[in-house]
């Protein structure tokens, strides 16, 4: 890996002050003690009693002593000033910055606080041994490492070495890591095994595929028929994996990450690796490989399964519709009957008589017969239009047979018949009673026939459904998968977790124990109460009435903000000066302005190029983006855009690491602008979908006909910055249904901006998200429309309210948070340091449809959290105002995407999973480069418009968005070709605005 990994604004707050530090900072490290006084007061001269104690308190907040104490933040030496009663600070501090003797405080102050150096014995040890650990069981990120190996710094108090240092100590440790992965996963390979491994990649003299290229392609049909093909591929894939070692002597992101090499290189590159990599590659591979095709059949299984539960419910319920006319006139002479026979007045001896002369005997034996068909218990009918399908499951037994099942104690009774069912396949005798422990009430008359003996289809049908139902709640999974696993696996546990708890506190900002937190939390909870129920009087915006059912909340919705004539102004003097270009040049010149092509690397061979390569990038960066395909692009002429290139690029560059790669580029670039500043301070970010129809058939989307009519389709959910860059996003089949997807779109982003409050709509919010986010040192801000439905929480049951009093009718279980503290700081960690995914929360959270007690706690622990954010909400119009603001330009960037993905009536036409990621990455990256170029230009026309006198008002700057379009060319065909001047590194001129442009000729 590069050694110089970190971007220049993080190699900028390496050990420097950038801006004021916070109140809490400033109390935490720059107070100054009885002890910290006479250390200080030991020093002559109030120069040097104030430089060091600036020293001394930048010390403990950097890390290191200031290069240049002149560059200490003003509201630091008057905090400092305030407390050794010193005056004029700034003219002292120049003073003592002249001073040679302030050379000597920094070895003072060290050795008197037991401060050491890395060079100190043991010290640079236990740090590589930290980082080493931390990179086996978790993350190796290079980011993400150096800033726990800061933090680590910091607690063990070691002065920061200098910044390239601390980066090489981390290359060369995820060096040593990779190569101690590939010993470990080949040290019981056997000759024969490794030759059976080499077969993979392979290619035949015909020039057939290679094993790997062929089984890498997954199933896409949803039907019997595709279960059994699914099978068939699980168990080649098998017939490979026999013998070999498990996974489980490596950390799961390691093979993780060697397999998605082999799923993304050519075979003839995997081939030319080094023996021991090429074999661990393989073994990471085909082992991967196989979980993934083992959860493609359960994939499958679900779908087709509840396609047929689904459509027998739909006929029963039709079938019931048909019946309705004959059974109400049977019914009719029924109840005519039924009145007579309840007449008093009609004596039992001339009863019948009675009954036939107003019905006769054959119509009432008709009505009869009618009812004793068609009425039925409810679920009988279901039943009856169930077996009627039967014959689509015909792939069962070789499902059963191919998929490697085990239990929780919650499914063992149902993996029990899982085992019946396959010796009653093959052709066994039953050994002992059939299992029917998993069987509910109301399959169990489906168990038999009318004769009263056991009812075959019936029994494999109730496996059927009770088995789906169980693979969702994990009481049945496969013994290997990557998406179904054993949900008691994964959390960090042991010397892993003792050695990592210290480390996640600090980074996240909460306490060790438990009930020191949660009694910081009540007492902010308690005040934030008090504060809101007083000023609820003054709020106009909000109401609350007492009704028969409780207290009743609703706020007024948000007045729409004018737009003053000051900013139209600016649009308009902005609009007519910005370039007109098309997408193509756009993105060819922030590649000569960034270099963001060079993070497209080739999946097998690093340094594989070839000539104006940059070009062919842009090319199929536009191909996927706007979702043409390459055929607008083709010049058979130019050797950069003819389709063989064109195809060679888009297979071996373009993949979920490079384009996240430069992502992270353009988002470093954007953010040296110094107008993105004027929108925010990267801090907040907010999470939405954009949805996609897939007309392809695919098991890789979903359902609804709300969105998608009656085709099915994805939700590309993203997360935006508030400096309107997109920073990450997921590819989600259907739609949002999970609001774990938001936690994953958070933690996986890999770029230098960490939002710290994330904004959803109203879909995203749950207890439990709220806790999971305050454990990972996040805000959660939601917009929440029903606010009226909303529950608020208190700790104090005895506590008064005044107005809020009957609002906050629920009591939170502190004792329950308390009691799973430090399980609660152990999942935490888990995300946050990625030894799990947050895909896998939910086996971890929920048993049997019910939450753990686990999450019980995280959810007590989110309401507490919901019920302050809550009052914040309806106390505060400004911050309503701001999350709609931040929402807004999440749903303008979505706009913008659509506009760009026009081609094929903006369908998204990828069978794959992979696929489907590979583009919308694509895309992404695209609005991306067009929010980059936009906020240049912007910021170039605010420059000539002050530079020609015209007044500028900063609250204007904060509300221009660089998501406008209507000067860049989508459409036709295209040129890859800039002005030199451009390729240089300069501006294109911006337009005359008294010049006719091109829309307007």
């Amino acid at each position: 890996m590069p050694v110089g990994f970190l971007s220049d604004d993080q190699a900028l707050r390496y050990g420097r002050f950038v801006g004021e530090p916070t109140s809490e900072q400033l109390a935490r490290h720059f107070h100054l003690d009885d002890a910290d006084q006479a250390f200080i007061g030991a020093h002559r001269g109030d120069h040097n009693r104030l430089g060091v104690a600036v020293q001394l308190g930048s010390l403990r907040l950097l890390g290191t002593f200031l290069e240049d104490p002149a560059l200490t933040p003003a509201s630091v030496t008057r905090f400092v000033g305030n407390q050794l009663g010193i005056d004029g600070t700034d003219e002292l501090m120049a003073r003592y910055c002249a001073t040679k003797g302030r050379w000597r405080h920094g070895p003072r102050i060290r050795d008197h606080y037991g401060y050491r150096v890395l060079s100190d014995p043991g010290i640079a040890f236990r740090l590589h041994r930290f980082i080493y650990a931390l990179c086996w069981t978790g993350t190796d990120r290079p980011s993400m490492l150096f800033d726990a190996g800061v933090i680590w710094l910091l607690e063990s108090k070691v002065l920061l070495p200098g910044l390239s240092v601390l980066e090489r100590d981390i290359a060369r440790i995820r060096t040593r890591v990779a190569a101690h992965v590939h010993r470990r996963l080949v040290a019981r390979l056997t000759p024969e095994q490794r030759t059976r491994l080499d077969t993979l990649v392979a290619v035949t003299g015909d020039g057939r595929q290679s094993p790997l290229d062929r089984l890498r392609d997954g199933p896409y049909l949803q039907s019997g028929p595709e279960i059994s093909r699914a099978v068939d591929r699980l168990t080649e894939i098998r017939a490979f994996t026999t013998g070999l070692p498990e996974l489980d002597r490596v950390p799961p992101s390691k093979a993780a990450a060697l397999a998605r090499f082999a799923s993304a290189a050519r075979a003839q590159a995997v081939a030319r690796l080094p023996d021991d990599r090429r074999a661990a590659t393989l073994v990471a591979f085909i082992r991967t490989l196989e979980a993934s095709a083992s959860d493609d059949v359960i994939d499958l299984f679900d779908a087709v399964s509840t396609k047929m539960f689904s459509n027998a419910r739909i006929n029963a319920k039709e079938a019931r519709i048909r019946s309705l006319r004959d059974l109400d006139a049977a019914s009719l002479r029924l109840r005519d009957v039924g009145a007579v026979l309840l007449d008093d007045s009609i004596s039992d001896t001339e009863v019948r008589a009675a009954v036939f002369a107003l019905v006769d005997r054959s119509a009432l034996t008709d009505a009869v017969a009618q009812v004793s068909l068609l009425a039925r218990p409810t679920d009988e009918i279901y039943f009856v239009e169930l077996r009627q399908q039967t014959g689509t499951i015909r792939y069962l037994p070789k499902m059963l047979a191919g998929l490697d099942l085990a239990a929780a104690p919650a499914g063992q009774s149902l993996l029990d018949a899982v085992d019946h069912l396959r010796r009653v396949h093959r052709g066994e005798k039953r050994r002992g009673p059939v299992p029917t422990a998993f069987v509910p009430k109301a399959w169990g008359r489906q168990l038999k026939t009318e004769d009263g003996t056991f009812d075959l289809t019936g029994y494999r049908l109730c496996t059927l459904d009770r088995l789906r139902r169980a693979i969702r709640r994990r009481d049945v999974f496969p013994v290997r998968s990557l998406r179904y696993g054993d949900p008691r696996k994964g959390l960090l546990a042991g010397a892993a977790w003792e050695a990592a708890r210290p480390t996640v506190c600090r980074t996240v900002g909460v306490a060790v124990a438990g009930d020191e937190e949660i009694a910081k939390l009540s007492a902010r909870l308690d005040l934030a109460y008090r504060q809101t129920a007083a000023r609820v009087p003054g709020n106009d915006a909000v109401t609350i009435t007492s009704t028969a059912s409780g207290a009743d909340l609703s706020i007024e919705p948000l007045d729409r903000i004018e737009e003053p004539l000051s900013l139209t102004d600016l649009h308009t003097a902005i609009d007519a000066r910005l370039p007109q270009l098309d997408l193509p040049e756009l993105i060819l010149e922030m590649h000569a302005r960034t270099g963001f092509g060079a993070a497209f690397t080739h999946a097998s061979e690093g340094n594989a190029r070839a000539g104006d390569i940059a070009t062919t990038i842009c090319a199929v960066l536009v191909a996927e983006a706007t979702n043409t395909g390459f055929e607008p692009l083709l010049r058979p002429e130019v050797p950069a855009l003819r389709r063989s290139r064109l195809s060679w690029v888009k297979q071996n560059f373009m993949r979920a690491e490079t384009l996240s790669t430069a992502n992270a580029l353009l988002v470093a670039a954007h953010n040296r602008i110094s107008l993105t500043r004027a929108w925010g301070g990267g801090e907040v970010a907010s999470a939405d979908g954009l949805r996609f129809t897939v007309p392809v058939r695919t098991i890789h989307a979903g359902p609804n006909p709300r969105y998608f009519g009656r085709e099915r389709g994805v939700t590309w959910y993203n997360l935006v910055s508030d400096r309107f860059s997109g920073l990450n996003a997921v590819t989600v089949p259907g739609t949002l249904r999970d609001s774990l997807h938001l936690l994953a779109v958070v933690l996986d982003q890999e770029t230098e901006l960490r939002p710290t409050e994330i904004m959803t709509d109203t879909a995203g919010y749950t207890d439990t998200i709220f806790g999971i986010f305050h454990l990972l040192g996040l805000q959660f801000s939601p917009r929440i429309a029903d606010i009226a439905g909303a529950r608020f929480w208190r700790v104090d049951g005895t506590a008064h309210y005044g107005v809020l009093d009957d609002l906050a009718a629920n009591r939170i279980n502190i004792k329950l948070i308390v009691e799973h503290w430090d399980d609660l700081l152990r999942l935490a960690g888990s995300l946050k340091l990625g030894v799990v995914r947050a895909a896998g929360l939910t086996r971890v959270l929920q048993t049997n449809d019910r939450p753990t007690r686990l999450a019980r706690a995280l959810q007590e622990l989110g309401r507490l959290i919901k019920s302050l954010y809550m009052l914040r909400f309806i106390d505060d119009e400004t911050y309503r105002r701001r999350i709609l603001v931040q929402l807004n330009r999440g749903e303008s960037r979505h706009q913008l995407a659509r506009t760009i993905f026009h081609g094929k009536r903006g369908e998204l036409r990828q069978r794959y999973r992979v696929g489907q990621e590979d583009q919308l990455g694509a895309l992404g990256l695209v609005v991306n480069l067009i929010v980059l170029w936009n906020t240049i230009y912007i910021d170039a026309a605010l420059n000539q418009l002050r530079a020609e006198g015209h007044v500028i008002l900063d609250e204007d700057v904060a509300r221009l968005s660089p998501l406008g379009f209507r000067h860049i060319n989508m459409l036709g065909r295209y040129a890859f070709t800039i002005p030199e001047m451009v390729a240089r590194g300069e501006l294109r001129p911006l337009r005359d605005p008294g010049a006719t442009g091109i829309d307007d000729a």
